[in-house]
């Protein structure tokens, strides 16, 4: 079946449990027949139907398992008219200026900070016992 190039209205008139189209990253996914299986449950994908459900995909941190769900349900691309909302996140792979990815060079200097004080407090334990050994 070839892709279809629909736009937000289009989209729109897809947003009931027995009809259901949501666009994530500007592709369109028919999600009907996997509303009941969602784990989030049906009321999630119900408030996103019928429209750009890029940033409440993105918010849950979905599994790769779940993206690669979401192929075979894909049934075209999404159509920008003038006047369309722009999407609120960036595409996949994509980072954000504001990105904070020193933050996990912060956990491997916090550990390490931890681990030279723990040695320095053996070692001076280890000196104090030494002393008061050699005093009695």
């Amino acid at each position: 079946m070839a892709l279809q190039e629909l736009t937000y209205q289009d989209v729109a008139e897809h947003n009931t449990k027995k009809d259901l189209y949501v666009v994530i990253h500007d592709k369109i996914y028919d999600i009907t027949k996997f509303v009941d299986e969602h784990p989030g449950g049906e009321e999630v994908l119900l408030d996103v139907a019928g429209q750009d459900s890029t940033e409440a995909f993105e918010d849950v941190g979905h599994s790769d398992e779940a993206r690669e769900a979401l192929e075979p349900l894909l049934v075209g691309t999404l159509k920008r008219n003038p006047g369309d909302p722009k999407p609120k996140t960036p595409l996949p792979g994509a980072v954000s200026p504001a990105a904070n990815n020193s933050s996990a060079g912060l956990g491997v200097g916090l550990y390490a900070v931890v681990l030279l004080g723990g040695l320095v407090a053996f070692g001076a334990y280890q000196y104090l016992q030494q002393q008061q050994s050699q005093q009695a």
